[in-house]
């Protein structure tokens, strides 16, 4: 039997930045099309507008439910009727809001089944803000939204670096106090999970960063890599966590020490993704791990000041439909062998039909 095409969501995102244009590059190459059932969340009235301020050529059929999207064809699915203004650059509340009533839709939809993953463009975390939204980013909201008490982890990746992060969105002088045993824990534990089932990595080796410079300097900078950081790793190794450090963060990118492991979990948002977007920025995807809802998102920002330009390099979006749909089908792969076990192991048939395979131990016993 043919396997259907995997049902993609797609979100807008801010109505003011390079959303639509990366989209719509995305899918201007018709083989995205027989990879996939795409279904953007948005406006046809934006997208049209932006097709035609940047001279893009791409067709999509308008519908108004996920029901209606068809294999073979750009779907733009009708979030809303209100006109919004475009203003290339500008961040508005208006556009926020379109934003969000993508983003309400879509998650509205995925609780119903009516996609399979989700792909989200970039929003304007200050302009979403307001009532229905006072998350901290994407992740967070999605957390509240359908993860039905699954904790969410960040990770930032392309296809030769993974970094997971202990803290996101939080001001420095509030990360140390974040920085427990337990949050360090829990955090690998997803990562291990993910890497595992996700990834499919048997044995995954992960890299831990230390908080302080130089690791703490034996405490003359700090003790959390003493008291916090070194038990954690501890304790994860008796639970067959294969977790190694802390590494001072600068040593261990700048030698080129991450590529001997299967992921990094950084301790917080600037000590990981400064490094990783300095070597992925135009592959990295964004991925929310930890969840049931597959979700990725390209790892760049609104880019207001290429808005409306025509110059926006769509790969990182190419980048984060192609992830999600490899985790999508890693999850099946993984999952199939642990359904039903029992049937399997001791009732296959031998090929003659005469006897089952638990038979004929039991006659050698």
């Amino acid at each position: 039997m043919e396997e259907r095409n995997i049902r993609v969501a797609i979100t807008h995102g801010d109505t003011n930045g390079i959303g639509y244009e990366i989209i719509l590059k995305t899918f201007a190459d018709p083989a995205m099309l027989e990879l996939c059932t795409p279904i953007i969340y948005g406006s046809p009235k934006l997208a049209a507008y932006h097709r035609k301020a940047l001279n893009l050529e791409t067709n999509f059929s308008v519908i108004n439910n996920a029901e209606e999207a068809v294999d073979g064809r750009l779907n733009l699915l009708s979030c809303f009727d209100e006109e919004v203004k475009v203003e290339y650059g500008t961040p508005s509340a208006e556009a926020g809001q379109a934003a969000l009533k993508a983003l309400d839709r879509a998650m509205t939809d995925y609780r119903s089944g009516l996609y399979d993953v989700l792909v989200t463009a970039p929003i304007n975390k200050a302009t979403i803000h307001g009532e229905g939204f006072s998350f901290p980013g994407h992740t967070e909201y999605i957390e509240a939204s359908v993860g039905n008490g699954q904790k969410a982890l960040m990770i930032l990746m392309n296809e030769t670096l993974r970094v997971a992060l202990v803290t996101t969105h939080l001001p420095i002088k509030d990360i140390a106090q974040h920085i427990t045993r337990e949050s360090i824990i829990e955090k690998c534990t997803i990562f291990h999970s993910s890497l595992k089932r996700d990834f499919r990595i048997s044995i995954p080796r992960i890299a831990v960063l230390a908080l302080n410079p130089h690791s703490g300097d034996n405490g003359l900078l700090g003790n959390e890599e003493k008291e916090v950081i070194a038990p954690a790793i501890e304790e994860l190794a008796s639970k067959g966590i294969q977790a190694f450090g802390p590494y001072a963060a600068d040593g261990f990118f700048g030698s080129g020490a991450f590529s001997k492991f299967d992921g990094v979990l950084a301790m917080y948002h600037d000590q990981g993704l400064a490094p990783f977007k300095t070597i992925a920025l135009d592959d990295g995807v964004n991925y929310s791990a930890g969840l049931t809802l597959v979700r990725t998102s390209p790892d760049h920002g609104t880019a207001y000041d290429i808005a409306g330009k025509g110059i926006a390099d769509e790969n990182s979006m190419r980048q984060a439909i192609y992830t999600a749909i490899d985790i999508w089908r890693n999850r099946q792969n993984y999952d199939e062998p642990l359904k039903n076990p029992l049937p399997k192991l001791f009732h296959e048939k031998k090929e003659d039909g005469d006897k089952s395979r638990f038979a004929v131990r039991k006659k050698e016993e």
